[in-house]
């Protein structure tokens, strides 16, 4: 009798393990939000660091997206929520401190939003005051700049002013041309992946940021590889 309790509280068991290996999926590890596209693993990780290690992306929340979804590392990134071209003026500083042999810019997406009278023209300006500063006090390093990301039919319906994305992108490429710098327009990426959008229609899922990562890789020039 003991040794039969024994067999069926066994089997139990591995029934109980089977079942819950089949329910996390992933070789048993549990599925979330934050899991990266095309390689999940440690090493695609590890590569995508590599590869941006002289660089630091300055931008807004979604910018921000790149070390919170650990894609890069902290000091990689220079981003924040409602940072604006404007506010990134504060962060010359610091990226002089850390010195990059490449500057990747993303803004404009909360400058539309600015409570001014000409929001594109005023955040431009700004912009190029940016540019100036960081041609002067880096000299040495590459800048480009990344087109403002579009929000989704829903979003723009409830926030008229996001119409003027491709207005606001259009000024930034003939800035990024006067600046001598360079200028990566997105816009086919996101159209590419829709499906990647985060709820509120304006950010985006984990997955989205290696992508980006490899499609910065594909369209510019810069070496980004470690030294």
């Amino acid at each position: 009798m003991g040794n039969g309790k024994n067999k069926w509280g066994t089997m139990i068991l591995m029934m109980m393990v089977i079942l819950i290996v089949t329910a996390c999926g992933n070789n048993g590890q549990l599925t979330d939000s934050s899991e990266l596209a095309g390689d999940d693993s440690a090493l695609g990780r590890e590569s995508y660091k590599s590869w941006y290690v002289t660089s630091v992306f300055l931008g807004d929340s979604i910018t921000e997206g790149l070390s919170y979804h650990d894609v890069l590392e902290e000091e990689n990134v220079l981003a924040g929520a409602g940072k604006t071209a404007q506010f990134a003026l504060e962060n010359v500083d610091e990226l002089v401190d850390r010195n990059p042999a490449h500057i990747y810019i993303q803004l404009g997406s909360d400058d539309l939003l600015w409570p001014t009278e000409n929001p594109q023209h005023y955040s431009l300006t700004h912009y190029a005051q940016l540019i100036d500063r960081l041609q002067a006090e880096l000299p040495n390093a590459s800048i480009t700049l990344l087109s403002v990301t579009p929000v989704t039919a829903e979003v723009e319906e409830a926030e008229p002013r996001y119409r003027n994305i491709p207005s606001y992108n259009k000024g930034l490429q003939e800035l990024a041309a006067e600046a001598q710098v360079g200028y990566v327009d997105l816009s086919s990426l996101i159209a590419e992946h829709p499906d990647l959008y985060d709820a509120d229609g304006i950010h985006f899922q984990a997955q989205f940021y290696p992508l980006l990562l490899e499609y910065l890789q594909e369209t510019t020039d810069i070496q980004t590889s470690a030294k």
